[in-house]
């Protein structure tokens, strides 16, 4: 019989309700009082995802000694126990496995004040710091660590543990010959080390879930992990581990363990079905955000398993969704809100993750204006909670600027956000005119979600040159707010055969996009594509062929060609009506909005008309 996501798993002589995991991930949501505990912020966001229906769980890694604090509020296994209770007791029926780690000289020495600890010390490519080289005594701490937190993480009532041998993780870097240079025996065999855990963790777990989280490509070939040494290393582990979940990455390309929307979904699967071994159930992660990916792969034996962490984030009630025959809301990998090893610790979110919307009294009809991401959001929590809502749109398809956004590079699964939200809407029968336009009365409930409006100026607005084409000749794009939406123009340009020009304030283009980890793949991404970029300069002028750019330094003066220059920067927000009781003005009708801005400003529009 052909498996599909929402059938049961046995993991360790224990069943898992559904073959999805949630993986782990960091949350920022401890206690302020207890920053390295498991709190209630973490026992309800596991919490949400047991009741969706996923079927295994791992907590956010928690430091198996003391001195490895990776982040500002990183867990401390010594400090989890009652956290990881409560998680277990919340999230039945579906498995919880604590997640265990040591990120080694990918850490940071700003809360110890005391050396990284590594294999060797070489210094890490992202902070620079070289750490100091684990001695006999320092392995024996960690090879102890381990077990002792496993074994409190059972007795706690977790179902198992997962170790962490990922692109964070001190024990990749024992595999690597990229970070291992030792004389000792942990050098001759990098996998020593390795082995010792998972055996002192099986020893101390007994028949427990042992998963283990193993990288299995660094994307170095000449030094580093690769498939065909992973492959080698599981079946030397093969009898201690229950499950294993095969990642890639190093700390040289943090961003291949989690792309956005330009790297395919399912990436990980020839690599994982290339290096499965006997007796192990093996999970595919890697972007597996659609339930047809998902259950085709577990049909096709590719794997046991599939890691949906980031759809679970944009739809806690996935698995459930999927059961009922429903769609869950996607997931449009844009790593906007999920990626969040930030040293401004934001807390874990999504772009268009919902937020539970209580039903409230019944109240008159609502009026929206607009159906862009602010006005559909609005739109769909409203009919949710039984109110009767007219959605109102001046151009002849939903979505606003996002519909045509979809058609950049990497922002294709837009695309599907908008057409999901019709699909909702329609079900839910809400009334929808396209086509027309709305003023806004003067009474009623009203959200006001037009969006923003172009500057005024010689230039292309990027919005028109999105909605309606880019006439022909070179182009230069000013781009002042670097907010990625230049970029994947540029892109789709310079695909077209276009010659194309960024001109940006900064030493790079497109400096927003080193929130969601695309900024060092969108430098390579232009400069293949034969984009110039002009950094450290502004725009001065234009002529009929033409624009003059000077240095922002120096002022040195400088001329492009460009039959076209599209404007980049922010739009204005519009008039909008004066405030007034039962009237709520949202997204980029507001100020310039990403697109989680304006589905969370929707959202508390509608909570506010509901209260």
């Amino acid at each position: 019989m052909r498996a599909v996501l929402g059938d049961p798993v046995v993991l360790g002589g224990r069943t898992a309700p559904a073959r999805v995991l949630f993986g782990p991930h960091v949350t920022h949501l401890a206690d302020p009082r207890r920053p390295r505990a498991l709190g209630p912020g973490h026992v309800a966001h596991y919490r949400a995802r047991a009741a969706g229906g996923t079927g295994v769980i791992v907590t956010e890694v928690a430091s198996v000694v003391a001195g490895d604090h990776p982040y500002e509020d990183a867990p401390l296994a010594a400090e989890c126990g009652p956290g990881w209770s409560a998680i277990a007791e919340a999230c039945r029926p579906a498995l919880v496995l604590a997640g265990l780690g040591h990120a080694g000289g990918q850490g940071s020495s700003a809360h110890t004040r005391g050396p990284l600890h590594a294999p060797s010390p070489v210094p890490d490519p992202a902070s620079g710091e070289v750490p100091a080289a684990l001695d006999e005594d320092g392995i024996a701490a960690v090879v102890a660590g381990f077990a002792d937190a496993a074994a409190a993480a059972v007795a706690a009532g977790c179902d198992g543990v997962e170790v962490a041998a990922g692109q964070h993780a001190l024990l990749r870097q024992f595999l690597s010959g990229l970070t291992n240079h030792r004389d000792d025996a942990y050098g001759a065999d990098r996998a020593l080390l390795l082995v010792e855990v998972l055996a002192a963790v099986r020893a101390a777990v007994g028949s427990a879930v042992v998963g283990l989280r193993l990288t299995v490509d660094e994307l170095a070939p000449w030094a580093g992990v690769t498939p065909a040494s992973a492959r080698e290393v599981l079946g030397r582990v093969a009898h201690l581990v229950d499950v294993v979940v095969p990642v890639r990455g190093s700390a040289l390309s943090v961003g291949a363990t989690r792309p956005d929307a330009h790297t395919a979904p399912g990436f990980l699967r020839g690599t994982v079905r290339s290096v499965r071994v006997d007796g192990v159930a093996t999970v595919l992660a890697g972007s597996v955000v659609d339930p047809a990916l998902a259950d085709d792969v577990l049909a096709s034996g590719d794997a046991d398993l599939v890691e949906m962490t980031r759809a679970q984030l944009a739809a806690p009630d996935l698995v459930a969704t999927v059961r009922g025959g429903a769609v869950p809301r996607p997931c449009v990998l844009t790593n906007q809100h999920c990626r969040v090893r930030d040293v401004r610790n934001p807390r874990i979110g999504c772009t268009v993750a919902p937020a539970v919307t209580a039903t409230g009294p019944t109240v008159e009809p609502v009026l929206v204006v607009g159906a862009g991401p602010a006005g559909l959001e609005a739109a769909l929590c409203l009919a949710r909670a039984g109110v009767p809502v007219r959605l109102v749109e001046r151009d002849d398809a939903p979505g606003g600027l996002l519909r045509h956004v979809a058609g950049l590079p990497g922002r294709e699964r837009f695309a599907r956000l908008v057409a999901w939200y019709a699909d909702e809407l329609g079900a839910l029968g809400v009334t929808v005119a396209l086509g027309t336009s709305a003023e806004v009365p003067a009474a009623g409930r009203v959200v006001v979600a037009t969006g923003g409006v172009d500057r005024p100026g010689r230039a292309t607005p990027i919005a028109a040159a999105l909605s309606h084409g880019v006439p022909p000749g070179p182009v230069v794009l000013d781009d002042p707010l670097g907010d990625g939406a230049a970029v994947a123009l540029a892109e789709r340009l310079a695909a077209d055969g276009r010659e194309v020009a960024i001109v940006a304030p900064g030493v790079l283009v497109g400096p927003g996009l080193a929130r969601t980890g695309d900024l060092v793949d969108a430098q390579a991404r232009l400069a293949r594509a034969g984009v110039r970029r002009v950094t450290e300069a502004r725009v001065t002028g234009r002529s009929a062929d033409a624009v003059t750019v000077a240095d922002v330094v120096t002022g040195a003066t400088t001329t492009l060609p460009a039959a076209v220059l599209v404007d980049a920067g922010p739009r204005r927000a519009p008039s909008t009506p004066a405030p007034r009781p039962g009237l709520h003005v949202v997204g980029d009708a507001v100020a310039p909005r990403t697109v989680a801005e304006a589905v969370r400003e929707g959202r508390v529009a509608a909570r506010e008309l509901l209260a």
